[in-house]
């Protein structure tokens, strides 16, 4: 691709040069913006109960609906907050500056006060600014907004936000060109995304037919006993967790909750450390010898399986590998197992469909905030023999690592074409690319 003939500075550092007829003005001078309603006390007698968009709900290219909040609207309040298909978003909070555009993901939604709504006037096209607004979200919007208290892109910062104008003809051109490469971008993430979901669905699928199939296909079988466990080998039997235990028990918060946490020291593992791949431990907290000496009880040793117990994440179990003490909060749970069950058999019949639907069911039986130790222990778990579990167990690691090591290299593809979408934009938005030659 070509570039421009002539450039001129842009006078914006993060941009530089541009192409010499292009503008630079603030949005204010082509745009009308409007700062979402700010939440009141309810008000039944002259209001409508309505939903509304907050800055989470926001997403970068889509808007998410599926966590959305209501509130109360004047019938004033619903002429000038109601959306419309094609509207740009662009947070006031929250993750300042991201941006997406309403396409009546549902009939009828307002807006709330972390979110701008930019309505295009006097010469642009807001789909031009769509595309502009994706390459701000790379940091610039981040320099313009005070984070020395809460970060906001108020509607002022806003509308002095300093743009680059291409004559009109040209902004159709640019953004009939990124739509083209990037539709083309998008269908190949999407197919990959479902590949990906696939190769999850046959690791979760062999996961559960090992675990209680076994690996011999001749087998003979029985009835468990439990209808929705099925048949299971001859010489398997079903027990409860807490017979093949030597300790259940959750963390506890350390005296002074967080305000102990040190730089280094004890990892102190909470529940977002915990995932079904492994510990992940880049974020984790420290806690000193001292704080963790006094929490004895609650010490984590290799080869113990820990469960997250409360909480968005509940149900999502990993081995501990490491050989360094570690200790863990109240939404984890410790499970230490007898020699008759090896933990690592243990942790694939928790994450199978077998544990997780009794976590489940444990929840909406009635301890709605989480699980319970006793809870935990009446778990129904599927015993084959000692030799057995371990050439499960060696079998599910070598399939799984396959699938994982496919899922990951699919995942980096993704990131590449992200990545490619996003500088292309970038470039073109900023005419370091000329492309209007690529569409006669």
């Amino acid at each position: 691709m070509k570039k421009y003939t002539t450039y001129k500075p842009s006078g914006i550092e993060w941009i530089d040069d541009i192409p010499e007829h292009w503008m630079i003005k603030p949005l204010k001078y082509f745009s009308q913006i409007t700062l979402g309603k700010m939440l009141t006390p309810e008000d039944k007698g002259s209001y409508y109960l309505k939903p509304y968009l907050r800055s989470q709900n926001v997403q970068i290219d889509n808007v998410d609906v599926s966590d959305i909040k209501e509130m109360w609207f004047s019938n004033d309040d619903l002429e000038k907050y109601r959306l419309k298909k094609g509207d740009l978003l662009v947070n006031e909070g929250g993750d300042v500056g991201r941006t997406c555009m309403w396409n009546d993901e549902i009939e009828e939604c307002y807006i709330q006060n972390s979110v701008n709504r930019v309505n295009v006037i006097g010469g642009s096209i807001k789909y031009y600014l769509f595309h502009f607004y994706l390459h701000h979200t790379t940091g610039y919007f981040n320099s313009i907004v005070n984070r020395v208290s809460i970060p906001h892109l108020t509607k002022d910062k806003l509308e002095n936000v300093e743009f680059i104008i291409p004559p009109l003809s040209e902004q159709h051109q640019i953004v009939r060109f990124l739509d083209e490469k990037t539709e083309i971008t998008d269908k190949l993430i999407s197919t990959k995304e479902r590949k990906i979901e696939l190769l999850k669905q046959q690791r979760t699928s062999l996961i559960n037919q090992v675990i209680t199939k076994g690996l011999d296909p001749n087998v003979k079988m029985k009835d468990s006993g439990v209808e929705w466990i099925g048949e299971i080998p001859e010489n398997w039997k079903i027990s409860k967790l807490g017979f093949y235990t030597t300790k259940i028990g959750s963390g506890s918060t350390p005296r002074g909750g967080s305000e102990v946490y040190v730089d280094s020291g004890i990892p102190f593992v909470r529940s977002q450390n915990v995932h079904f791949n492994g510990l992940r431990l880049d974020d984790v907290s420290y806690i000193d010898s001292e704080t963790h000496n006094s929490m004895r009880g609650t010490i984590v040793k290799r080869n113990d399986v820990l469960l997250n117990i409360t909480g968005g994440s509940i149900g999502r179990c990993c081995i501990v590998h490491l050989e360094n003490e570690m200790n863990i909060n109240q939404h984890v749970s410790i499970i230490r197992t007898t020699k008759d069950l090896t933990p690592f058999f243990l942790n694939y019949i928790l994450s199978s469909d077998i544990g997780q639907s009794q976590v489940m069911f444990n929840i909406s039986g009635g301890n709605r905030e989480g699980l319970t130790i006793e809870g935990i222990r009446n778990f129904n778990i599927i015993i084959p023999t000692h030799p057995e579990q371990i050439k499960i167990v060696e079998f599910l690691d070598k399939k799984t690592i396959e699938i994982d090591d496919l899922v990951s290299i699919e995942q980096k593809k993704i990131d590449l074409l992200k990545e490619y979408r996003q500088s292309l934009i970038s470039e073109v938005i900023t005419g370091k690319i000329d492309v209007r030659t690529d569409l006669n």
